[in-house]
């Protein structure tokens, strides 16, 4: 159930990356590019330092849930089935060798 928790969590970190980058202009203009008036709240260096310190943000988290999430994979792989059908043989008598 957590596992399951966090995989979602990483998938939901997953798709926002995508937006961000998105977002983003690979020549530096990206969402602050569309910001002409200088009387904007956040300005344009805020918006770009803030999407920046986003994607950095959400790449850790995932990340740090993905290392997280190892610690609740369950190790026990083989069926219960395979393990009940698996015969110790008895011991069996020495002939090769005498005691003497």
């Amino acid at each position: 159930m957590i596992f399951t928790a966090i995989t979602s969590v990483v998938v939901i970190a997953s798709i926002l990356l995508i937006c961000v980058v998105l977002i983003q202009n690979s020549k530096g203009g990206g969402l602050s590019s569309g910001f002409s008036a200088s009387n904007q709240i956040m300005g344009v260096q805020k918006t770009t330092d803030f999407i920046e310190k986003a994607t950095w943000a959400l790449v850790g988290s995932i990340v740090f849930l993905s290392v997280i999430s190892t610690k609740f994979i369950s190790t026990d792989n083989t069926p219960q089935e395979a393990t009940d059908n698996i015969e110790v043989p008895a011991e069996t008598p020495n002939m090769g060798s005498s005691a003497e």
